[in-house]
């Protein structure tokens, strides 16, 4: 495409975000384009209605007319628009239903620039090609000759049948496609041509009579592949999954009886590529994208299989849970992307290890689950788990670093440890994590002996049932502080468990107990209506009105309630939204991050505020922060503990806050301890903080008295076993 081409293309955004809508068409006009904008679905099929597009860049989550209605819409028009669909929902269904309704391309948020940008110049060349077909067609109509030329020309296959169903006419396209010669497919039965399983469907189609609406459209079959002479661009080298539209042909216009049928003209169209795209969708719903191993929900499945084929047969079958030792020590270090490069090789190598018919799986992180079907004995899985161990313990190069790693491994054989893929695997975990206890490296077969050290936890399982019935639990408040002046500004609710016998309990001990019994949920919604009842008890005393922020859950938000319930709660106690701010850690707003999204902008839309708790420790993209309504990123307190008296060198906490400045977002620094880190943190524009040099966590009634000053005086330096219940900070989530 020409440059001066490139400066005459319009791009039609259609998107209800307006952040997303400038920032695509700040793309776009970067790039040489006429960008305009629509709001929803509604205004873009108007705007088709009065001009032509030749590309649209379409979400497809939209109020009113959506994505897929737009898509409607524009095949209805009869438009030749390309539409690029630019969104966040990647299920299979909504990117099946895009392509079957019209739509160029798929692109999935966020999306690299280069990537967008190369898509919709593709889209633009399809459009153009597609405009210089219709302008050659109307040309070149009334010709035999050059209509002989556009057939032969055509990415299609297509062929005229006899009334008996011999092939009388093909195009050009026919050898490139299937590999035959056009003298080899003349006077050839179409039948030789289909896959035998396709045979009964291609009796109708390929021998269509009706003409107008009624006649074949688009119906999918596959047909045999000369392999010898064509090179193979498909799945299964022998097959060509077509899309195929035929329609009967009739006398009419010569002599003798207008009605007789004299055959069949059809167009067969190359699935290939679309069927390949299927195919990897399909691929990625049951498979981890780094490592390509199967995901848990294909593993649990397989476990299922294996299990009925073990009870049937009466063998013996192991499940292995493998974590890695120390892992995280690695990504702290060297990063997630030399990290990711250590999980592939581990993969790898556990794969040398294995059989055929074993299943490797990865859960997540650092967690692989192994299948092994059709034991002798628990011999056969302790020589697997020997050599896995030996092939991890292998150094890694990877650059110019080189490193040693060990596994813990607990096995569960069926059906000694369980007849169940969930018992067998929740026992292969409690094996691995008594390895875990034993000093790592090594594996073990799992015992029941071993789930004597689960007491206790069971146990506080339960006191978290009746913590919330007993007021064992009570909501803190830490001040967040202007860093210059040291005026309040704001409020984090942290809530403390005293346990009538075990005393004061750490956060870590039971918030991911209470996330992973689901007992998070009430936990969240004691804490936000306790903190909401004390909000509004300041206001009755007269107080400032202080924004506090309540820490939640991705368990929370993964309840279909949640955000009706925050809204009645607050509407309960009448607290307006700008008084509430929700804190979401960052690898929790990255779970299921569509739906999340949805649901913090619903928030958002009543005046709520978002923070992202403990940014650095995780994905740190801008991408995704462009995919949520945040207000504010909250810089971790391992990054400030960084920072260092006398320091002049950069660290990551200039960058988060030059990238948050820059996104026109709060930035709050946690875990400021040291008058030089609240200097340095001043200099480079961080404006608030938290942290106990202004103290830690306090009772509500001692934060009213608190609010009363409006000033925080610094607290003196002093150890952090000095801080007592100061130094227990705790939010809702882990």
């Amino acid at each position: 495409m020409s440059e001066h081409r490139s400066l005459c293309e319009k791009i039609l955004v259609v998107d209800d975000e307006l952040a997303m809508r400038k920032s695509l068409s700040l793309l776009l006009s970067g790039a040489g384009f006429e960008a305009l904008a629509a709001a929803d679905g509604a205004e873009a099929l108007s705007l088709c209605e009065t001009a032509e597009y030749p590309v649209m860049l379409l979400d497809l989550q939209m109020p009113g007319t959506n994505g897929h209605q737009v898509l409607t819409g524009l095949l209805q028009q009869k438009a030749g628009t390309r539409v690029v669909v630019l969104s966040g929902e990647t299920s299979f269904d909504a990117v099946r239903d895009s392509l079957q309704l019209g739509a160029y391309d798929f692109v999935r948020k966020p999306y690299p620039a280069e990537e967008l940008l190369t898509t919709i110049r593709n889209a633009l060349a399809s459009y153009h090609q597609e405009q210089e077909r219709v302008r050659l067609k109307k040309t070149m109509l009334e010709s035999e000759k050059l209509h002989r030329y556009i057939v032969n020309n055509s990415p299609d296959f297509v062929y005229v049948l006899d009334k008996n169903g011999h092939f009388t006419f093909v195009n050009d396209t026919a050898e490139g496609l299937l590999g035959y010669t056009r003298d080899e497919l003349l006077g050839r039965h179409y039948s030789d041509l289909v896959f035998e399983e396709d045979l009964p469907l291609a009796r109708y189609v390929f021998n269509e009579r009706r003409t107008g609406e009624r006649s074949t459209r688009n119906v999918e079959l596959r047909l045999k592949v000369n392999t010898e002479q064509r090179e193979t661009r498909t799945f299964d080298t022998h097959l060509l999954p077509i899309e195929l539209s035929s329609v009967g042909m009739y006398n009419a216009g010569y002599t003798g009886d207008p009605n007789k049928f004299i055959g069949t003209y059809g167009c067969a169209r190359d699935m290939t590529e679309r069927k390949r795209a299927a195919e990897l969708i399909h691929f990625h719903a049951y498979h981890d994208q780094l490592t390509s191993l199967p995901n848990r929900a294909l593993f649990e499945d397989r476990l299922g299989l294996a299990i009925a084929h073990s009870k049937r047969n009466e063998k013996m079958l192991a499940v292995i849970f493998l974590d890695l030792d120390r892992f995280k020590l690695i990504n702290d270090t060297l990063g997630h992307s030399l990290g990711d490069q250590v999980l592939q090789g581990v993969a790898e190598r556990i794969q040398g290890c294995l059989r055929a018919e074993d299943t490797l799986s990865r859960f997540g992180g650092d967690e692989f689950t192994l299948l092994l079907p059709q034991l002798e004995d628990q011999r056969d899985a302790a020589t697997v788990a020997k050599k896995i161990l030996m092939r991890i313990c292998e150094p890694y190069l990877i650059g110019e670093h080189e490193m040693f790693l060990s596994a813990s491994i607990g096995i569960a054989l069926f059906p000694d440890a369980g007849e169940t893929g969930d018992s067998l695997l929740r026992a292969a975990d409690v094996a691995m994590y008594h390895i875990k206890g034993e000093g790592k490296n090594g594996f073990a077969f799992f015992q029941e002996s071993m789930t004597a050290g689960w007491g206790e936890h069971l146990s506080l399982e339960r006191d978290l049932h009746r913590a919330i019935e007993d007021e064992q639990f009570s909501v803190f408040f830490q001040p967040k502080v202007n860093s210059s002046s040291s005026q309040i500004v704001g409020l984090e609710a942290l809530i403390r468990w005293r346990h009538p016998i075990r005393g004061l309990i750490y956060p870590d001990q039971f918030i991911p107990l209470a996330e992973t019994s689901k007992q998070i949920i009430q936990i969240d919604n004691w804490v936000l209506r306790t903190t909401c009842a004390e909000i509004r008890r300041w206001r009755e005393q007269g107080l400032p009105p202080v924004p506090v922020s309540v820490n939640i859950s991705v368990v929370q938000i993964e309840q279909p309630n949640f955000v009706q319930g925050i809204l009645s709660t607050l509407a309960e106690f009448g607290i307006p939204g700008h008084l509430i701010e929700i804190e979401v850690t960052e690898s929790g707003i990255m779970k299921n991050r569509e739906t999340t999204a949805l649901k913090l902008r619903a928030l958002s839309q009543h005046g709520i505020s978002i923070a992202v708790d403990d940014f650095g420790t995780g994905y740190s993209s801008l991408s995704y922060l462009h995919q949520f309504p945040v207000d504010t990123l909250k810089i971790d307190k391992s990054f400030v503990q960084q920072i260092k008296e006398g320091t002049s060198d950069a660290c990551i906490v200039d960058a988060i806050v030059a990238m948050g400045r820059g996104l026109r977002l709060h930035i709050i620094a946690e875990g400021v301890e040291t008058e030089a880190q609240l200097s340095y943190l001043q200099k480079i524009g961080c404006s608030e903080v938290q942290g106990f040099l202004f103290g830690g966590a306090q009772s509500a009634q001692q934060t009213f008295e608190l609010l009363r000053s409006g000033v925080m005086a610094k607290a003196p330096a002093c150890p952090l076993e000095d801080l007592n219940i100061q130094r227990f900070q705790l939010t809702t989530s882990s």
